[in-house]
């Protein structure tokens, strides 16, 4: 993970499942529209990591038709998410561990920024558009 995320800037956005109503309708779908903007942004890669294994991952990402605009981390035991500070206990309703529905800014390997939603089924702070207006915002202070 480190290696992957030492040059450059990097999106990262943890969800609580794949092919799960929020994740496919609303936050991957988010930033597979938005990739061009960050692309704009100086962005060079987008990154979704989900709690499944990786042939799940990979007809998911097949299913919402990710193209290259996003790549993604199966992270079948939650090692990553534990790591991370990013996971969640939802055992009481079948899932398991997963990760909280999150957004990370990781910039030459140093997180800069994370969001958290925590209510469920809502995307607010780690949605695509709100990440596009933090980086943005970074643009104009450093311009300015």
């Amino acid at each position: 993970m480190a290696d992957l995320v030492a040059t450059g800037c990097t999106i990262m956005f943890t969800v609580p499942g794949a092919f799960t109503p929020t994740c496919s309708n609303n936050h991957l779908p988010g930033f597979i529209a938005a990739a061009p903007q960050f692309e704009r942004l100086g962005v060079a890669r987008i990154l979704c990591a989900t709690v499944n294994d990786h042939h799940v991952v990979k007809a998911w990402a097949e299913a919402q038709h990710a193209g290259e605009a996003v790549s993604f981390l199966a992270d079948f035991d939650a090692t990553l998410a534990r790591a991370l500070g990013l996971s969640q206990d939802r055992t009481k309703v079948g899932l398991g561990i997963r990760f909280v529905r999150a957004a990370l800014i990781i910039n030459q390997g140093v997180v800069e920024h994370v969001f958290i939603d925590d209510v469920p089924g809502e995307i607010g702070s780690s949605g695509a558009l709100a990440v596009l207006d933090v980086l943005k915002q970074q643009q104009l202070e450093q311009a300015g």
